[in-house]
Parts: structure tokens; C-alpha cells; sequence
């Protein structure tokens, strides 16, 4: 039986290798670069741009996080060894090209080469985001990512209270939560944001004592003000998401307007009865390297006005199915987590309908009305408007405005 040196010497002869300085020039081209050391030495440091890639973890995680087998990959880990024996495992998997860096990560940082440290969890946060962790479309960076971003929750009831405790309990860093009203006694069975000992309390500060009490890294932004054009720039400035739970019709065309003018894609969600519906209104294209989804419709391209208070009554006077919030809330948190982290396909430009009676969901696709005031090759509506007025009739606030020349008659 050979030894181990006898061993290593024989896989050298069929891994290619190449230095620190050739390996600097390489990363200049197209190429797939992975850390196959263990995670207390990728925190301490590693290479800008490679993928972790951990050599006890290399044959699973490899295809996910070295995709292209094709592609020129390089591979390092602290001095040089197992780097050679990850570049042999990634060959028989399959990949055409694969090179390791002689003298690893060790002589890369003694050669002056640039390196980073990256930012890390605190261990209590790694046990608290687990599962999250061994998730490779999330993993560790992913969930700083969460961490570091910001979602604005509008409506503190029947679907901002399930969205809002799964994007906490999911490490949303900062939660935004715009509602005017206090907890009362009349739907407590779907507000589970509350309890009934904080009947007659604004619903922001209990959601905030509550999102407090279950996840300590999220920040509670508490608005207990109604949403309207004087206050919504300032309100909705700054976040990466918005989930939209109003339950009124000026509302969402407000949030519509100001979320096209301020870049903010919406998720939406609604409520009938037994019926829910979702969708991701993004009307604008990619606007960073982190923004892969293309655009889609805004609210005004679905609905180009609100229908007569007669066909779209609330639940308040239509009633609800208890647990539909829920399932609607949850979807409407699945959604915006999606879109922050840049993963999955969100619905942009597709409208999901549920059905709580069959238990079936079906689908409807949705198109750009490039005639769209707000959002169409030739927007009208620049400005904030009368909602309230829009909303209560919308022909004659149309035929009014047309008349001043300020708005459009017809879309």
C-alpha cells in the first residue's frame, strides 16, 4: 500500500496548478472561483468573489455553487493541498477545467494580493437562522442580506399581521408598519399580530412589541398615521420592498403612484370571502447588478379604475374566511423575500388567484398597458392626485380634469 505522500504526488500529475500572481490574472477573465477550506477560515478571510465551497461539502454543494462545468475553476484553500484533492473530485463530476492554486490562500495574502473579510453571523444568529443557512440559494450571505434589508408593511390587520411575523421571524432586518387604527375586539381571530390585552392600542406599537419579543434583530419602524399623498414620500423612502395589505381602494393607487416614482416594487394582496389574490407589481426595469427580475404592470395597468363600492364590497361588510389572511399574508411574505435576496421567480406579471373552497390555485398572466398613465411610454400622471375622489367616481374626476387639461379623460 502506498503512502500518503506516494498518494498526493499522483493526483498532482493529472491536476493542473498555477500561482497566486497567474491565478490574480485568470480572475480577470471568465472564470468560477471557489474556497474549498472550512467556514472558521473563510471568516477570517478569502478571496473577493469566490463561491464557499467547503471540501466536506464539495461534491454536494459544487453544482449549485460552481455551476458551469465548463467554465475555467479555480480552486484554493489554505496551503495548496486540498485544493488538488477538490480540483481531482471536481473532475470526476464532470468538470473540464479545473486549476488550483498552488501555495493557497496563504500565499496569495504573503504575496500582497487583495483579499477581504467578510462580514459574519454572531453565533446566536447562526443558530437562529439554521435552517436558512443550509439553503443554498440563501445561506450565510443571503441572510445577511435579509438582515440588512428593509420592508414597509402597509396595514397592520388581517394580511400585514401574517406578513409581517414571517418576515421578522425570516431576519428582515428593518419592518416599516403604516396603520392608523387601534387593536379592538371585532377581528382579533386574524389579527395574530395582537392579543386582547392590548385592546385600545395603536396596532403599530403592539406589532412592535410583539416582532420585538420574537426576533431581536429586527427593527420595528412604527407609523400610526394614515397613508396619503402629503406623507407618503416620506414614509416609503428608503425601503427595498413593499407589501401591500390596505384594505381601501385609495390606498393602492396611492402606494401604486408612489411606488412607481420612488422605484419600490409592490407586493400586493386581497381578500374576498373565500378568495385571495397576489401578485408583484415592479413597473420599472433592473436598476442594479442585484436586480435580475425584468419589469411588469403596476396596479393602474391591472385595474384602470376602481370598480362602483356595489361590486367590491369590504370584508368588513362581505365578510372572510379566518384563515385566508393567512394563507394570502404568508405568500405576500414568500414574495418579498424573494425579491430581496434576487432568487426564485417572483409573480411580476402574474396575477395568482386562490380559491379556499376548492383549495386550488390558478394563475392568470399580466401584461404592461403601455398606455398606462403612471408607468406607460408616456406617463400623464406625475403628480399625486385627489385618490378619494378618483376612487368615489372615477368617470366624473376624470371628466373634471380633462376639462382643467391636467389629467387624462381616457386612458
Amino acid at each position: 500500500m502506498g503512502s500518503y505522500r506516494d498518494y498526493f504526488s499522483e493526483l498532482r500529475k493529472h491536476v493542473k496548478e498555477a500561482t497566486p500572481q497567474e491565478v490574480q490574472q485568470l480572475l480577470a477573465g471568465d472564470v468560477q472561483l471557489g474556497d474549498v477550506r472550512e467556514k472558521n477560515e473563510w471568516d477570517e478571510g478569502h478571496l473577493p468573489g469566490a463561491a464557499f465551497v467547503p471540501k466536506s461539502y464539495l461534491e454536494q454543494w459544487a453544482e449549485d455553487r460552481l455551476p458551469n462545468k465548463d467554465k475555467p475553476t479555480i480552486l484554493y484553500c489554505a496551503g495548496g493541498v486540498r485544493s488538488v484533492m477538490a480540483a481531482d473530485a471536481l473532475q470526476k463530476l464532470g468538470y473540464t477545467n479545473v486549476i488550483s492554486m498552488s501555495g493557497g490562500f496563504n500565499r496569495w495574502k504573503d504575496a500582497g494580493l487583495p483579499w477581504t473579510k467578510p462580514e459574519t453571523l454572531a453565533p446566536e444568529q447562526a443558530q437562529r437562522y439554521s435552517r436558512h443557512l443550509l439553503i443554498p440559494e440563501i445561506g450565510e450571505r443571503g441572510q445577511l442580506k435579509l438582515l440588512s434589508s428593509k420592508v414597509l408593511v402597509i396595514g397592520a390587520g388581517g394580511l400585514g399581521s401574517p406578513a409581517a411575523l414571517y418576515l421578522a421571524a425570516a431576519g428582515v432586518g428593518t419592518l416599516g408598519i403604516v396603520d392608523s387604527d387601534v387593536v379592538d375586539g371585532t377581528n382579533l381571530q386574524r389579527q395574530i399580530l395582537h392579543n386582547t390585552e392590548r385592546l385600545g392600542r395603536p396596532k403599530v406599537e403592539s406589532a412592535r412589541e410583539t416582532i420585538a419579543a420574537l426576533n431581536p434583530d429586527v427593527t420595528v419602524n412604527a407609523y400610526q398615521e394614515r397613508l396619503t399623498a402629503a406623507n407618503i414620500d416620506r414614509i416609503i423612502a428608503g425601503y427595498d420592498v413593499i407589501v401591500d395589505g390596505a384594505d381601501n381602494f385609495p390606498t393602492r393607487y396611492l402606494v401604486n403612484d408612489a411606488s412607481v416614482k420612488h422605484r419600490i416594487p409592490v407586493v400586493h394582496g386581497s381578500i374576498y370571502r373565500f378568495e385571495g389574490q397576489v401578485t408583484v407589481f415592479k413597473p420599472f426595469p433592473p436598476i442594479g447588478a442585484a436586480d435580475r427580475f425584468e419589469r411588469g404592470p403596476c396596479y393602474r395597468c391591472l385595474f384602470h379604475q376602481p370598480p362602483p363600492p356595489e361590486l367590491a364590497p369590504s370584508c368588513a361588510e362581505a365578510g372572510v374566511l379566518g384563515v385566508l389572511p393567512g394563507i394570502i399574508g404568508s405568500i405576500q411574505a414568500n414574495e418579498a423575500i424573494k425579491l430581496l435576496l434576487g432568487i426564485g421567480e417572483p409573480l411580476i406579471g402574474r396575477y395568482l388567484l386562490f380559491d379556499a373552497l376548492e383549495e386550488s390555485f390558478r394563475e392568470v398572466k399580466l401584461r404592461r398597458d403601455p398606455e398606462c398613465p403612471v408607468c406607460g411610454e408616456h406617463p400623464t400622471i406625475t403628480e399625486y392626485i385627489d385618490y378619494e375622489g378618483f376612487c368615489a367616481s372615477p368617470t366624473e374626476w376624470l371628466a373634471d380634469h380633462s376639462a382643467t387639461g391636467t389629467e387624462p379623460a381616457t386612458r
